[in-house]
């Protein structure tokens, strides 16, 4: 090729929205004739950074409040304003810098669920064993992810739509035509990058105002942890889920706490679980940690499970296609567009992830590993749930995907199977193990399978594709074995909640210890269940029962600005609005992260940098302001979306 870019037409065609006729085939963007820049040198530094940044950012959010958002979007909108800046780089090098970024932040979301438990039980994990964990993890999801390509996203396409690669596709032809979402997203770093600096180091202001509410008869404390990255993840989420994950915030802090209050403050002995401190004289938070979050891990634990069972359906003909996948040969490659890695060097590496997992030490210098039976069944679970993973986010979309009913399942099992296998000293790591392999091989299925139709729709090359996972993967798990160590006391100290750590920690504990206290699970599983009955969802009930209310709050405020942008746009413009507001709330995100990051650097290498007084968390007043000048800028980026058709 001369290097000089072919003329395109960059517009997506209806048939990426359609299931084509039989003996049709859908043409992309990039034709399969056309070769273009692809897994260049810069597409793959460019990826890296931003894997590892919004990598960091989505571990922060989500250790701190249990969520994590989709990088796809974001990580696309870097590269064209990367490669505009350097005046070069094409359509599918974009792609390129998107599918290696997103592998930063789903790698994150399965190692934030499943590794900080060793934090929780005393261990003292660095590089390793983080390091290899969220690597063969990682590996193991992108490689049975190739095999399934074909059938999951070539041969279904029109049934399974992958919403979130859809609409990466649409962005970046859109941007390649020309945009303004580069300048939404960063100045919506700035802001919360600015904002979050002004609260955590100036203390201009508390970072979780809270109003005590202690009558004779009715104690509990609200308030809100008015920071800039729940306001975007409100946005982004919207008003309905934000709503029921507020709703399970209530239900806890408003009804929950102040009835056990109610009915315990004229004991006299502690009330199990607790063997020390009377309940009349616990606070709010107190009484959250030693009873509410078992009502909450009951909750989420159900609704977990539950979502997993109602895809029964899915999961069988999930099974059957994969199945049907590996059996087949490689096939005749012809097209650049079909060309992807060989089922030989994927069964390949299979084999070694299996092994490697199988006999690689649990903690540096124990000498234990989970032995070849259980790698065995890592390799079995994480085939199953990959499978699963990618068509659920096929069907569904990624925010529905149930991660952590996938590993509290496979934990459950592998804790009834394989907990008598090991001593007791190493019956919980190993346990442990085998749940977060799974976990992040499913969560790295899922994004895969979003990149993977972003590639399909714009005529991406599916091996560089592949490579380019595998590139993320790799940069990512060194990422992770950093970043986990820069939040550990926050972890160990409770300041970070880490819902799904804690609850897979209190499963495996509660199986192997037998000390679960099942009277207050059970009641949370109940109160899901009366959720699912009403038609509503049920992990964000639960997830908002789980957490402090405080939470919730801002959360539900990010929710109704997007229901108040959207309601005021013209019909016409609102999709636009919508848009502009979610990439600015992105932008919100990352800021604010890396600012998260750099103050537990600070504390790592014990850099004291305080040039303020801490404010009361009774000061609301100048909280409340800050957060509304921080919201009102959330409404002015996503109002202006509407006026730029082109972004």
């Amino acid at each position: 090729m001369s290097g000089e870019e072919p003329k395109l037409s960059y517009v997506l065609p209806p048939a990426a929205y359609e299931r084509l006729p039989e003996g049709q085939t859908y043409t992309p963007v990039v034709p399969a004739e056309v070769e273009l820049p692809e897994l260049s040198l810069k597409a793959v530094l460019v990826g890296v950074i931003v894997g590892v940044v919004f990598g960091a950012a989505n571990a922060y959010l989500g250790l701190k409040v249990g969520l994590t958002v989709s990088a796809s979007i974001p990580a696309a909108v870097i590269g064209v304003a990367v490669f505009r800046a350097l005046r070069s780089g094409s359509l599918l090098e974009t792609n390129v810098v998107q599918t290696i970024g997103s592998a930063g932040e789903s790698l994150a979301a399965g190692v934030i669920f499943t590794l900080p438990v060793l934090f929780l039980w005393g261990e003292s994990p660095g590089f390793w064993p983080i390091f290899p964990l969220a690597l063969l993890g990682g590996l193991l999801g992108v490689l049975f992810m190739v095999p399934l390509r074909r059938f999951l996203i070539v041969e279904e396409h029109g049934n399974l739509t992958y919403p979130e690669g859809t609409a990466c596709a649409e962005v970046q032809v859109a941007s390649q035509a020309g945009g303004a979402q580069a300048q939404r997203l960063f100045a919506g770093m700035a802001v919360g990058g600015l904002y979050q600096g002004l609260m955590k180091f100036l203390h201009l202001w508390p970072e979780e105002p809270d109003v005590v509410i202690d009558g004779a008869r009715y104690r509990t404390s609200v308030g809100a942890d008015v920071t800039p990255e729940l306001l975007g993840v409100g946005f982004i989420i919207g008003p309905r889920v934000a709503a029921v994950m507020l709703a399970g915030g209530a239900v806890g802090w408003l009804v929950l706490i102040p009835a056990f209050h109610l009915f315990g403050a004229g004991s006299e002995v502690p009330i199990a679980p607790e063997t020390t401190t009377l309940l009349r004289d616990m606070d709010s938070f107190t009484v959250w940690s030693r009873y509410l979050r078992y009502v909450g891990a009951g909750a989420v634990a159900f609704g977990g499970l539950f979502t997993l069972v109602k895809s029964t359906p899915v999961i069988v003909s999930s099974v059957r296609l994969a199945l049907a996948a590996l059996g087949e040969g490689a096939g005749k490659v012809v097209a650049r567009t079909d060309d992807e890695l060989s089922l030989k060097t994927v069964g390949g590496g299979l084999v070694v992830c299996g092994l490697l997992a199988a006999f690689l030490p649990l903690m540096a210098g124990s000498g234990g590993a989970i032995g070849l039976v259980a790698g065995l069944a890592v390799v079995v679970f994480s085939f199953f749930f990959v499978t699963v993973s990618s068509r659920i986010v096929g069907l569904i979309g990624s925010s529905s995907n149930p991660i952590s009913g996938m590993t509290i399942a496979t934990v459950l099992v592998c804790a009834l199977l394989f907990g008598s296998a090991y001593e007791p000293a190493q019956a919980k790591v190993a346990v442990l193990t085998i749940g977060a392999l799974v976990c992040i091989a499913a969560a790295i299925a899922g994004d895969t399978s979003q990149d993977l139709k972003t590639g399909f729709l714009v005529g991406a090359t599916p091996r560089r594709q592949q490579i380019g996972e595998l590139v993320g993967v790799v940069a990512a798990a060194a990422a992770m074995s950093t970043v986990l160590a820069l939040f550990r006391e926050d972890i160990v100290s409770g300041a970070f909640k880490a819902p799904q750590a804690n609850l897979i920690r209190l499963v495996i504990d509660g199986v192997l210890d037998q000390n679960l206290p099942w009277g207050l699970v059970l009641i949370g599983a109940a109160m899901a269940a009366s959720v699912e009955i009403m038609g509503l969802p049920t992990l964000a009930f639960a997830v908002g029962l789980y957490l402090p209310i405080h939470l919730a709050v801002p959360i539900m405020a990010g929710g109704l600005l997007r229901w108040g942008v959207e309601a005021a746009a013209p019909e016409a413009e609102r999709e636009h609005h919508r848009e502009a507001g979610v990439l600015y709330g992105s932008g919100l995100i990352a800021g604010a992260a890396l600012i998260g990051v750099l103050g537990a650097a600070l504390a790592f290498f014990e850099v004291e940098l305080h040039l303020g007084e801490e404010p009361s968390p009774s000061a609301w007043v100048p909280a409340a302001l800050a957060f509304g000048v921080l919201a009102a800028s959330l409404v002015v980026a996503a109002r202006r979306g509407g006026a730029s058709k082109e972004a």
